[in-house]
């Protein structure tokens, strides 16, 4: 009989370099302990890479620098992909996405139709915090990032130039998402767009 060791060793020959891997992956391998002892184990003699608590990744490898990680937002998406959510940019990190901050947070906020958690990635934390419907419902890509930065930083954070950026980088969004994502933002953050003079 195969154990889950040789079983989990076997299936992640198939697994695409940089791709992530999470316990789940092998449900009906072995026992939830077993797979992580199997996991943990692999880690331990290099053919795979643990990137935090329950996650791992089959290295790309570059012939110069070495093994290459994937960056925490590729960690994020992936993640999502693999659990079958949702997930939207969010606060600081939405802003980020938009151009309007050079440094990329340490702590990376995401919206999401599935279950609150926090994820440790080395020095950096991605967190996926629950929402409702009416937030996963937006639509446009700019919209979606502004709205969902200004709903979780506060109105009131936002600087006269970068409420101007924002004003300009919202014009450029798809007439028919704005007005549908303009119906979904809070009272507060429709009125602060509302001053930017946006066409509704």
């Amino acid at each position: 009989m195969i154990t889950t060791h040789a079983a989990i060793e076997d299936n992640i020959k198939r697994y695409k370099r940089g791709e992530l891997i999470i316990p789940s992956d092998f449900r009906g391998k072995g026992t939830e302990a077993a797979i992580k002892k199997a996991l943990s184990r692999l880690a331990a003699d290099g053919t795979i890479k643990r990137l935090g608590h329950g996650l791992y990744v089959l290295p790309k490898k570059d012939p110069l620098f070495g093994p290459v990680l994937p960056s925490v937002e590729e960690i994020a998406i992936a993640l999502a992909k693999k659990e079958k959510i949702k997930i939207k940019p969010a606060g600081a990190f939405a802003l980020h996405k938009l151009g309007l901050t050079l440094q990329v947070p340490t702590k990376l906020v995401y919206l999401t139709d599935g279950n609150a958690r926090i994820i440790k990635v080395g020095k950096n934390t991605i967190r996926f915090k629950s929402t409702t419907p009416k937030k996963m419902a937006i639509k446009g890509e700019l919209s979606g990032l502004i709205i969902l930065a200004l709903e979780e930083l506060g109105t009131d954070q936002i600087d006269e130039a970068t409420a101007l950026k924002l004003g300009n980088l919202i014009q450029k969004e798809n007439p028919i998402f704005l007005k549908h994502d303009l119906k979904l933002a809070s009272a507060a953050v429709y009125d602060f767009l509302l001053k930017l003079n946006i066409n509704k």
